[in-house]
């Protein structure tokens, strides 16, 4: 048996959603003994950001061969440094799936400082700070001063010129062919159903149940068309952590029938709706990249999303609104009038690609970041 002490990393304080996800496809490339994962469940968000660097530290072992430390945002990797300083030595690098320096607060009064100066100082720690999409860079980088110049009493400067040079973007590896290994059931959705004009369009919801993600807008529009009196059936699900939106109260009833599928669904489930979905939409009011909108559009949906957010970097400008009113009147356009929707849809495929999110495109990229020779990485079998 092999005595060689693992060379990597790697730390996740929210071992679930797309955190897990990204963990899951860059260790699948990983020889076993070469790497050692220490994680938490996905659950108090809050407690994992202020308490896990502590906890860690108890954890990791201090007889190591650790020559890179992989980790997400949610650890305070300055704090894990500074009672751990013999993982200094470590090649940092600190993977950003959201950042807190503009996370939509119901209250302004009510905003947590210390989460968005956590992510400050785990920037200045790490030797290599990466995003999953220019929008999540940018947003961060710009707000950097305005957070520092919070503090009442004194100000902080040249911060941001000390992080912006370890700042690189690199897409969220999506494993698409996890979904479906045989992308011609898609073609043959897609192509079949351009002549159907008879049934009705399937709306799918796939977030978080959470207000970042809005759904009492969802539940607006989705009332809006029912009140209009066109055809459609909706599938909302996603994650729920805790309780169920204040928005989707009554919502069972509010809809009738055209409620499919509602609240969490396995992952073949998850799958099989998005094969038989038509639109996928999001309300979003705080995304930085958008996984499951891409797991939707890659099993067929068409995506509808605001014109804001990471989304302008990922779709065109049609499959943008700007407002409640033209997201409305873009579905209920569709809803009436099916064939032409699914005409409109082949159009799109047609001219989009899905490579540059792909797990086999980025997969390769992040080993190349964290300097991992072809030794240490699963040889294709």
């Amino acid at each position: 048996m092999s005595s060689v002490k693992p060379q990597i990393l790697i730390i996740e304080p929210f071992y679930g959603g797309s955190h897990k996800q990204l963990i899951d496809t860059l260790v699948e490339c990983l020889n076993l003994t070469n790497y050692e994962l220490f994680s938490l469940p996905a659950k108090k968000w809050h407690w994992r950001a202020r308490t896990s660097a502590l906890f860690f530290s108890q954890l990791i072992p201090f007889d190591h061969n650790y020559k890179v430390l992989f980790t997400s945002s949610v650890l305070s990797l300055a704090e894990l440094i500074g009672v751990r300083p013999d993982l200094i030595a470590c090649r940092k690098i600190v993977y950003f799936h959201e950042n807190q320096l503009v996370y939509p607060v119901r209250e302004v009064k009510t905003r947590d400082c210390q989460y968005g100066f956590n992510e400050i100082l785990s920037c200045l720690a790490a030797d290599i700070v990466l995003f999953n999409s220019n929008f999540n860079r940018t947003s961060f980088l710009d707000n950097v001063q305005p957070f520092l110049n919070i503090p009442p009493d004194f100000k902080l400067k040249h911060i941001r010129e000390k992080i912006e040079n370890k700042c690189e973007v690199l897409y969220f590896p999506i494993k698409f062919h996890a979904l479906t290994n045989d992308r011609r059931i898609v073609d043959v959705k897609l192509n079949a159903d351009a002549n159907l004009d008879q049934d009705c369009l399937h709306l799918i919801w796939p977030h978080r149940w959470e207000h970042d993600k809005n759904p009492d807008l969802l539940v607006e529009v989705l009332l809006e068309l029912s009140n209009r009196q066109v055809n459609f059936k909706v599938t909302i699900c996603g994650e729920s952590y805790q309780e169920v939106p204040e928005a989707f109260e009554g919502i069972r009833e509010k809809l009738g029938s055209k409620l499919i599928n509602y609240g969490h669904l396995s992952r073949e489930e998850y799958i099989k709706s998005l094969l038989a979905g038509d639109i996928v939409i999001s309300t979003a009011s705080h995304e930085f990249y958008g996984v499951s909108m891409l797991e939707a559009t890659y099993c067929g949906c068409y995506p509808v999303a605001p014109n804001k957010l990471v989304y302008p970097e990922i779709y065109p400008k049609p499959n943008l609104y700007s407002t409640t009113n033209s997201l409305i009147k873009m579905l209920y356009n569709w809803c009436r009038s099916p064939e032409h929707f699914r005409r409109h849809r082949v159009k799109f495929f047609e001219s989009f690609s899905f490579d540059k999110y792909s797990a086999e495109h980025l997969v390769p990229k992040y080993l190349d970041k964290m300097g991992i020779s072809s030794n240490l990485r699963q040889s294709e079998s």
